[in-house]
């Protein structure tokens, strides 16, 4: 480890000293690339030389305590000794998280598709809940909420519902939520007291740019229709909803939310980008890891990770054995605790796969 840090801290004085290169600095796409690089190695090196002086620290301590017959000097070496060993193990922990390769996708936004599965109008009342514990977290954060498409039922419950999350790292807030989300509690239409079990299904997708996925506007089919629901009087009098179906992959994506059909269709468009990135994700981590998850989760939709139990006020994770009895706090988007102990399972799992 000490041997990679050392070749990372003559790279970044190697780039720093190119920057100072007037041809560089003319060429300002060079003189940003550099700056870039810089930006991102410099947590780095400045752990490296901590980790340096304290290393000098210890080895000094050692050779007093080796040399000296002084008996204060050498109980003010042994105090600098166990002193530095301590920093010494922490930075070693630290540099090694930061030596993980990020996750590029980690500032990006993201889409939360929550669709109800099992257990018909309780599914869908969860799928609100679900929703509505998302944007209660999400608002916490300062991140901006927008409804890209809904699928309402008459009972208050949505049979799908996709949300777009702006905000810088929300992707990697959030990205651990993918897959079925089970709930356990007494519907309030059931008479007999009886508890149900319920699902819903949750994918998390980074939004996708431009550069990152071009589409041959050849494998589009695109359908308008008119819209319902939310929106007043005029959705119901044009055809301004949208649905966009992506030949090659099967994929289908529909927006109605806007009143624009120019604009539901550069939302589905988006969405639909997000779904085919996605994709791309999916399968690249199926090459590197066929036969391991690098991941706390594999984002496979089918895949149980967490059971909310309302009787007992509970929610489970099952990828981690997490449990918490603040089911409550929990619905009202207080999930930071979870969230921060999927990050470090996930960061150790990464550490693993790493060899560091």
């Amino acid at each position: 480890m000490y041997e990679k840090l050392a070749d990372i801290k003559e790279k970044y004085d190697q780039i720093a000293e190119k920057m100072s290169d007037p041809d560089v600095i003319a060429d300002q796409d060079r003189f940003q690339k550099y700056a870039k690089e810089l930006a991102e190695m410099k947590p780095l090196v400045d752990k490296y030389e901590e980790y340096t002086t304290a290393l000098n620290r210890l080895e000094e301590a050692k050779e007093i305590l080796a040399s000296s017959r002084d008996e204060d000097l050498k109980e003010l070496a042994e105090a600098e000794l166990e002193e530095n060993k301590e920093i010494l193990r922490t930075l070693e922990h630290e540099i090694k998280m930061l030596m993980v390769p990020k996750d590029p996708y980690d500032d990006k936004n993201i889409y939360l598709e929550i669709r109800a599965g099992t257990g018909g109008d309780e599914a869908t009342l969860f799928a609100a809940d679900l929703l509505r514990m998302y944007t209660r977290y999400a608002e916490r954060k300062g991140f901006k909420v927008e409804i890209v498409e809904q699928n309402g039922t008459g009972v208050g419950g949505f049979k799908e519902v996709v949300i777009l999350l702006k905000g810088k790292g929300a992707y990697s807030h959030l990205k651990f939520e993918a897959g079925g989300h089970r709930v356990q509690r007494i519907p309030e239409t059931e008479s007999g007291g009886r508890i149900h079990t319920s699902a819903c299904t949750v994918a998390v997708l980074p939004e996708a740019e431009d550069v990152e996925m071009n589409i041959d506007p050849n494998d589009l089919r695109i359908d308008v229709f008119r819209a319902s629901g939310a929106g007043g009087q005029h959705v119901n009098t044009t055809d301004s909803a949208v649905r966009i179906t992506h030949e090659p992959s099967g994929i289908v994506v529909s927006c109605q939310d806007e009143r624009s059909q120019i604009k539901n269709k550069e939302k589905a468009m988006k969405l639909l980008k997000s779904k085919l990135l996605e994709k791309k994700i999916r399968e690249q981590e199926e090459e590197i890891a066929a036969d391991r998850k690098l991941q706390v989760g594999s984002g496979d939709r089918s895949e149980r990770i967490r059971t909310y139990n309302f009787p007992q006020n509970r929610v489970t994770d099952h990828r981690i054995n997490y449990t918490s009895h603040s089911l409550d706090k929990f619905l009202e988007g207080e999930i930071d605790d979870l969230l921060e102990a999927l990050w470090a399972y996930d960061q150790t799992e990464r550490l693993k796969a790493a060899g560091l």
